[in-house]
């Protein structure tokens, strides 16, 4: 049993945290080895808010799936989200000293660099730095500068910022759980890639992760991530209105809205009724699916609406800026009855759900291949890709054999180096976290 060909993505959520290995197939997909699932306690709205009992869980899920797939997991790529999440556009430049050479992977990285050094608001951290266009003397929309002449190398970036203080305890909380982090990723970014197709993000889509606690929104267009955010409420807040609603407790809340629970209320005849047992003796309480589903109508309508207005700030009403493929929608809360319909009625785009199959081998389990496992799934595809890079950087002749083949082929040296101030960032973010105990 090797120690280096396999990887791990944890997702830490608010109501589960899933721990899920696995490798590249010869095919280029993910072959998942592994999975493991606990109850979230000490999660709070994608945030951790008890270090204790949320290193428990991820022990728990990091035990069953070292149990499912005969593994030890060493290090993990973890997602981040919660309300503290802000992103913003900034433009950076960079005047080369020798227009004579040609624009190489230095200048993107010397660039890319300059905007981690923006000053953020005390107690912010950059998470992401994520180039959009490219401008070389004034010519704009460029893709890929690589290769080019040019004195003045300017980009628009996409910054993702957090808070300095929750990014530390996800990083105490994987240390304490006996772990390495290898990365921290946005999780609607992971999400978008594991359930995204390329075309889609070309043709301009709007992810919607309907998760426990937050509901994650990314926006792609001409393949390139546009807009981020993160809205603080998800699945939950719709059960605990049902609680209030019909003054059951939450498990029976949660059991109502899973089993019969719909996000469009005129199909329900007022004659549908469940019974649900009291609690120690007490009478059972009838309700009608028909209040259960106005319930959660009202909940969900008022989400939609949320993102929504996040997808119009982006500019989805200018021509150029268009969303052709519409929304995705992903996440536990996809699953919810008449969800896709109810979103098109709001919002008036195409909406399909999104199941995390897109990267996954053939012969990948069913469950695996649900919108509940979306962002665990591309924590994993986040963590493959780390581990391709890490291998690379080890082997130092096969750097020399690489150099040779980057100078045959421009595109092939394209890929492998531009991540490496995202390596270095995650260098600064270890050492960081260490000093922080």
């Amino acid at each position: 049993m090797e120690h280096t060909n396999y990887s791990v993505g944890l997702d830490i959520g608010t109501t589960k945290i899933v721990a899920i290995i696995g490798k590249e197939n010869e095919y280029g997909k993910i072959e998942v080895m592994g999975i493991g699932r606990s109850k979230s306690l000490g999660v709070h709205r994608g945030v951790v808010n008890n270090i204790t009992q949320t290193i428990r869980s991820i022990q728990q899920a990091v035990e069953q799936a070292e149990e499912n797939s005969g593994l030890k997991i060493g290090s993990v790529v973890v997602g981040i989200a919660g309300q503290h999440i802000r992103s913003l556009q900034h433009s950076d430049y960079i005047t080369r000293a020798n227009s004579e050479e040609v624009i190489n992977e230095d200048d993107l990285e010397k660039l890319c660099n300059q905007v981690y050094k923006l000053v953020m608001l005390p107690g912010e951290e950059i998470i992401h730095v994520l180039p959009q266009e490219y401008k070389v003397d004034g010519q704009a929309e460029i893709k890929e500068p690589i290769g080019m002449y040019g004195g003045r190398l300017e980009a628009n970036f996409h910054v993702v910022v957090g808070q300095v203080s929750s990014i530390k305890n996800i990083g105490r909380c994987i240390k304490s759980a006996g772990l390495d982090l290898a990365n921290i990723t946005l999780e609607p970014l992971a999400s978008s890639d594991a359930v995204l197709s390329q075309e889609e993000k070309e043709a301009g889509v709007a992810l919607i992760d309907i998760g426990g606690g937050t509901t994650d929104l990314a926006i792609f267009k001409d393949g390139i991530i546009r807009h981020t955010a993160v809205i603080p409420f998800g699945g939950n807040v719709i059960t605990e209105d049902i609680k209030e609603g019909c003054s059951i407790i939450e498990k029976q809340a949660e059991l109502l809205k899973i089993k019969f629970g719909s996000a469009w209320p005129g199909e329900n005849r007022d004659n549908e009724i469940v019974s649900i047992p009291g609690l120690r003796g007490r009478e059972p309480k009838e309700i009608t699916l028909k209040n259960l589903s106005k319930i959660i109508h009202a909940r969900v309508v008022e989400i939609v609406e949320q993102v929504y207005v996040e997808i119009k700030n982006y500019g989805h009403d200018e021509q150029k800026k268009k969303l052709i493929a519409g929304i995705v929608l992903t996440g536990g809360g996809s699953q919810l009855n008449h969800l896709k319909q109810l979103v098109e009625y709001i919002t008036g785009m195409d909406t399909r759900i999104g199941y995390p199959n897109e990267h996954l081998a053939g012969d990948s389990d069913q469950e695996i291949a649900s919108p509940l496992y979306a962002t665990a799934v591309g924590l994993l595809m986040n963590a493959v890709e780390n581990q391709g890079r890490s291998e690379l950087d080890g082997e130092e002749e096969e750097e020399l054999v690489l150099e040779a083949q980057q100078e045959m082929s421009a595109e092939m040296g394209g890929t492998r180096n531009r991540k490496s101030v995202f390596d270095k960032w995650s260098e600064k973010l270890k050492d960081f976290l260490d000093n922080a105990e």
